[in-house]
C-alpha cells in the first residue's frame, strides 16, 4: 500500500485488508455464538456497507436473512447532517432480531435515523454493527454493539467507503494525509 490520490486529495494506508478480514471473522464468530438458531435479519445501510455486509454474511453459518436500505448524509469529505432516505427496508421487522450493518458511525445522526425506523416496527431486539466508529465525532448518543475499529476523527475511504463516489473498490482503508 502506498499513498494514493482520489479527486483532489491524498490518502495513506490506514487499515489493511488483512486486518479488516480478521476483525470481520471475529465479529462473525461473536454473532454466531449469540444468534445461532434465532434467524436474525441483517439490515445493511447502503452504499458504504455493501462490501462489509457481503463479507460478514458469508461468514455467518446459520439461517439468517439480509436486506438493504439506502440513506445519504455525506457530501465530499463531511456529513451534511441532512439525512435522505433513498431506499427503505422492505422486510417485516416486527418480532425479529435485527442486526444493522453500517460502514462508519461518525456523528451518529444517520444511525439515529435508521434506529428510529427500525424501533418503530417493534423488533424483538436490535444491535448495531459498524466497521469504523469515531466516538469523538458523535453528536448523538450511539453505542454500537459490534465495532470493527475505533478511529480518530479523520476522513477515510476504501472497503466500501468513498470520496464523492470514488475509492469504494479499494480492499484496504486509507486515511486522508493531513
Amino acid at each position: 500500500m502506498s499513498i494514493i490520490k482520489v479527486h483532489d486529495r491524498n490518502f495513506e494506508p490506514f487499515i489493511s485488508a488483512k486486518q479488516i478480514e480478521a476483525r470481520i471473522s471475529a465479529i462473525a464468530q461473536e454473532i454466531t455464538q449469540e444468534y445461532d438458531g434465532k434467524n436474525p435479519l441483517f439490515l445493511a445501510v447502503l452504499n458504504g456497507a455493501f462490501i462489509l455486509a457481503a463479507d460478514l454474511f458469508r461468514k455467518i453459518n446459520f439461517q439468517s436473512e439480509i436486506s438493504f436500505a439506502k440513506i445519504s448524509s455525506y457530501s465530499g469529505t463531511s456529513t451534511t447532517e441532512n439525512i435522505k432516505q433513498l431506499i427503505g427496508f422492505s422486510e417485516a421487522i416486527a418480532g425479529r432480531h435485527i442486526i444493522i450493518i453500517e460502514d462508519i458511525i461518525d456523528t451518529g445522526l444517520s444511525m439515529q435515523h435508521v434506529l428510529k425506523q427500525v424501533d418503530d416496527q417493534n423488533p424483538a431486539s436490535v444491535k448495531v454493527l459498524t466497521l469504523l466508529f469515531k466516538p469523538k465525532s458523535l453528536k448523538v448518543a450511539i453505542t454500537p454493539d459490534y465495532v470493527g475499529f475505533e478511529i480518530e476523527p479523520k476522513f477515510v475511504l476504501g472497503y466500501g467507503l468513498d470520496y464523492d463516489g470514488l475509492g469504494r473498490n479499494l480492499p484496504d482503508i486509507y486515511a486522508e494525509v493531513q
